[in-house]
């Protein structure tokens, strides 16, 4: 499976000096520590040969660079292909993935969000947060309206299994 990941130059160059591409906890903001861990765990119990390092995260659709955002304005960077075994990838709902970072309830209608806050919800919030998993169910509703972008997770990435490789400058 085809896959794409944009990471910075050191993180390339320290793939090239381990023989794999992987997660950095550094790069992490401090108060996403707890919904990356969560992601992790979700990997432990999807992913049969996931070993707990951070996730490199990738999208199935190749970004436009001519875009802005990718990468801080004027940092090397490269855009990697990827071919990964489907089962060493976990996709989920990128928009809905936020609301895992912002440690908030994932409702799917209004009506369940007001039910949510006024304690009469039927689900904890970590267990709300098993629908980004479920992004063709979470764009039927309302809320969820044109959000189709999804993303993926895997852990270590071997630099067999990078195909292609685009260095930039981020705009």
């Amino acid at each position: 499976m085809k896959l794409w990941t944009i990471q910075s130059f050191h993180a390339w160059e320290e793939a090239l000096a381990s023989g794999y591409l992987v997660g950095n906890v550094n790069f992490v903001w401090e108060e996403f520590l707890q919904p990356y861990h969560w992601m992790m765990e979700q990997m432990k119990n999807r992913l049969p040969n996931y070993r707990d390092e951070y996730p490199v995260w990738l999208w199935p659709d190749r970004p436009d660079l001519r875009h802005s955002g990718h990468m801080s304005k004027g940092k090397k960077a490269v855009l990697l292909e990827v071919n990964l075994n489907e089962e060493n990838v976990l996709f989920s709902d990128f928009q809905a993935w936020h609301i895992v970072l912002a440690n908030h309830y994932l409702a799917l209608t209004e009506e369940e969000d007001l039910l949510f806050e006024s304690g009469c919800g039927n689900m904890s919030i970590e267990e709300s947060w098993q629908r980004i998993f479920n992004y063709d169910e979470i764009r039927q509703y309302e809320y969820w309206e044109g959000s189709e972008d999804l993303q993926a997770v895997t852990g270590a990435v071997p630099l067999s299994r990078i195909k292609h490789i685009k260095t930039f400058i981020g705009r």
